[in-house]
């Protein structure tokens, strides 16, 4: 199989968490946070343009963001991005139109290694076999390069990885930065990959990912990487992790509300720098777990927030960044399917738009490429479920069930045979005559993983390309 992405799952049934009146009193209490209670704020830069542009600065430091200059941002941000593969072909079209594009890690801290069943540090030489595993599998979109390979200097993890990602995946790239000076660096490595900054904001193969600190704080690294992102004019995705009870009030309509004026004041400052500046809004409103102290990837209260949240940025007509497809477990067992599964349906169900990190495990410490395969097994079977129910007239078949009539079957009829293929037929789970007394899904995965790290070939970078890239490795010294 090529690296050829499956075509984006298009949900013709959908839920929702919150009616009008619930986005309504959230806005309105978002708005609150942001004009009353105020925004710890770092960055001259970015204070400068709020002050500049109506905010007030408190005496208590805090920088208070009045209603109109949300409203303002909010419009100006575009209501569809447009992302491409590394050779320029469009990959992911990001609006309303309940289309869903899922992603997984091309780094991690840990690997969850599918050769020796052991967690260990993630390497620089691990790169190559997720952004193969994930270049393979139709439904993962984009991977996520964030820099923490534990052979590589801290000091240039980030381009590091982010160069070893684009010289092995095909599809676009989501990146991360330990440091300010190393998202422009990024920036000017994917221009050259792509023949130039003007070329790079036409044809955008990257977005960046960044966050503030709830409660309530945008330090230094935040606005500036904001203000990074939107003078180049290049994707980003804006997103506090908020868990309730320790970075957010210990309250479901709470935590959205404060997550919603963290994620704001980040498109407010983005707007400022460059109206029209590409926004994709993330939120991560999940629980701080009283008995492990952890913030959990899996929690079912993470997940039906997300799907609160996803609905609130639908009304602001904004892209939305989700989670799904992940594990608090520590290596891929009963928890670890289930709580995937789980989140993978929910998440195809809500308005969430681009989806990351599929197949990460141990709340967010280690990646699995097995899991990442199991997953994309379950968004293809689920893709059948979300397709819904088509009423056309041809649907009915009204003249074959004439036909076959009482008592007969379809088994040998032509409507059959041309229509059979549009179900489903998995290739890791089972639906034999007589099925084995052993699961055979864990041998299928490790047996697709070592054929796609054998056998299947990423697009080479033109010569031109990788030269630039060699360059780039001598002067940062890797």
């Amino acid at each position: 199989m090529s690296n050829q992405m499956a075509a984006p799952i298009r949900r013709n049934i959908e839920f929702s968490v919150l009616n009008q009146e619930k986005i309504d009193k959230i806005h309105e209490k978002s708005i609150y946070l942001m004009e009353k209670v105020g925004m710890k704020i770092t960055g001259e830069r970015a204070i400068t343009l709020l002050l500049d542009n109506g905010a007030h600065l408190g005496a208590d430091g805090r920088i208070r963001i009045p209603q109109d200059m949300v409203a303002r941002a909010i419009k100006s941000a575009p209501k569809e991005i447009t992302l491409y593969t590394r050779d320029g072909a469009p990959a992911m079209v990001i609006n309303s139109e309940n289309q869903v594009y899922f992603g997984t890690h091309s780094d991690q801290l840990e690997l969850v290694d599918p050769v020796t069943n052991t967690v260990r540090q993630f390497l620089k030489q691990d790169i190559k076999t997720m952004c193969k595993v994930a270049d393979y599998l139709p439904n993962i979109f984009f991977v996520l390069s964030v820099g923490m390979t534990a052979d590589v200097d801290p000091k240039v993890q980030s381009q590091s990885t982010f160069i070893e990602t684009v010289k092995n995946f095909s599809k676009t790239i989501n990146f991360s930065t330990n440091d300010i000076q190393a998202l422009q660096e990024i920036i000017d490595i994917a221009a050259d990959v792509a023949g130039g900054l003007d070329k790079l904001q036409e044809k955008p193969f990257i977005f960046n990912y960044c966050e503030p600190i709830p409660p309530l704080t945008h330090p230094l690294e935040s606005t500036e990487k904001i203000y990074i992102s939107a003078k180049n004019r290049i994707p980003f995705v804006y997103m506090p992790y908020c868990m309730m009870g320790g970075t957010s009030p210990m309250s479901k309509a709470a935590t959205l509300a404060q997550c919603n004026a963290e994620a704001l004041t980040g498109l407010v400052i983005s707007q400022l720098v460059s109206e029209g500046a590409p926004f994709i809004y993330g939120a991560m409103p999940s629980v701080f777990d009283m008995r492990t102290s952890i913030g959990s990837y899996a929690a079912p209260e993470f997940h039906l927030n997300i799907a609160a949240m996803a609905d609130l940025v639908a009304y602001y007509g904004l892209p939305f960044y989700g989670t799904a497809g992940c594990s608090d477990a520590k290596v891929i067992d009963e928890q670890a399917v289930a709580e995937a599964t789980f989140e993978i349906f929910s998440t195809m169900l809500s308005k969430a738009n681009i989806i990351h990190d599929v197949g990460v495990m141990d709340h967010c410490k280690s990646v699995s490429p097995e899991l990442v395969v199991l997953a994309n097994e379950i968004i293809e079977g689920l893709k059948h479920y979300t397709a819904g129910i088509d009423v056309a007239e041809e649907e009915f078949a009204l003249d074959v069930i004439e036909k076959v009539g009482p008592g007969g079957h379809y088994l040998t009829e032509v409507h059959t045979n041309k229509n059979f293929r549009k179900i489903w037929y998995p290739s890791l789970f089972s639906r034999k005559m007589n099925n084995e007394d052993f699961s055979e899904v864990s041998g299928k995965i490790k047996a697709k993983i070592a054929d796609i790290l054998e056998n299947h070939q990423v697009p080479q970078l033109d010569a031109a390309v990788l030269a630039k890239l060699e360059k780039w490795e001598q002067k940062l010294g890797l």
